[in-house]
């Protein structure tokens, strides 16, 4: 196993999730290569014994089903059409004995859909199978882990380093524009009485606004619920590799303003919940930004816009550790 650090930042701009799959490609029947499992951890994390946790990559595992031309096998996390489930769930424990040296430790997912909805959860909403229909738990029981998936969304992990309790969110662009980081603070406060003084978070690898182009109604829906909306867009042009080899073929006779060619706008995603954090009243050093861009990165994670919706899921978990 290998570990792969990210870095801490207090002002991220570097810069969702669709249920269907493509038809996979027919499977060479070839035997599987072993790679190196990676886990990205949060450095300053390490100094809490108690508190386990780790952000997959797409290194390592089992499955062949994405890039089946290539012999090393790929660490898909999420039950996708495409994989087979005995396949995701030897990918699991592989995964867990990881970040926990045990892949017995019990892992608890969600059936993660749009929603602000957090869920408290233990040990009896471990299985196979996502127990429950949200994008966020919460937990102070020891011996699990809390687990979520995503492919371009963005994972933030939170602890409480006084209390010992622990919580996951799926932040999507609905999740963030439904405050779910910032309200799942508040259930924390609720249901443990954590102070956000006490509370450490972690944004990990999502896709950065360097490759998150949005239309105009995400940014007058977030205009419509932060008074800083305004700082978590901006105008690029994307990356074209055809354009930039051939520039004649894109050249317009229309009017400038009327072209189809102008520039996208784009969502910085990691800033709005670094920003949500704050607001929530955790201050800016204890906000740990990995900053890696799925989409930019398919070397090492799954990008469900870069890969065309064909393509496996990480796991983000945080638990804490059995006395």
């Amino acid at each position: 196993m290998q570990f792969s650090s990210g870095r801490r930042v207090s002002n991220s701009h570097p810069g969702t999730k669709a249920s269907g799959q493509a038809v996979p490609p027919q499977q060479k029947q070839s035997r599987v290569a072993k790679t190196q499992l990676k886990v990205v951890p949060v450095p300053a994390w390490s100094e809490i014994p108690w508190l386990l946790h780790g952000f997959s990559t797409r290194t390592g595992g089992r499955t062949t089903a994405y890039r089946p031309d290539q012999r090393a096998g790929e660490l898909n996390l999420g039950f996708t059409a495409s994989d087979p489930k005995e396949t995701v769930l030897a990918n699991r424990r592989l995964f867990v004995a990881a970040v926990t040296n045990n892949e017995t430790v019990p892992l608890v997912t969600l059936k993660q859909i749009h929603s602000s909805i957090v869920r408290s959860v233990g040990k009896s909403d471990a299985s196979d199978e996502a127990s429950s229909k949200a994008v966020g738990m919460t937990t102070a029981q020891p011996g699990i882990l809390l687990g979520i998936q995503t492919a371009d969304c963005i994972p933030v992990l939170i602890a409480d380093r006084k209390k010992r309790a622990v919580a996951a969110f799926h932040a999507g662009w609905r999740g963030t524009l439904k405050r779910i980081v910032e309200n799942g603070v508040g259930r924390m406060r609720l249901e443990f009485g954590s102070r956000p003084q006490d509370l450490v978070a972690a944004i990990g690898p999502g896709i950065g606004s360097c490759c998150y182009a949005v239309g105009d109604e995400v940014r007058m829906e977030f205009e419509s619920q932060f008074s800083y909306a305004s700082e978590l867009f901006f105008e690029a042009y994307d990356s074209n590799p055809v354009k930039e080899k051939y520039p004649l073929l894109f050249l317009t006779a229309r009017a400038p303003g009327h072209s189809h060619l102008g520039p996208a706008l784009h969502l910085d995603l990691m800033e709005a919940n670094r920003r949500q954090l704050l607001d929530a009243g955790l201050s800016a050093e204890s906000i740990f930004v990995q900053g890696d861009c799925t989409s930019c990165r398919t070397d090492l994670y799954f990008s469900h816009r870069a890969e065309h919706g064909f393509t496996g899921r990480s796991l983000s978990v945080i638990g804490i550790r059995k006395k």
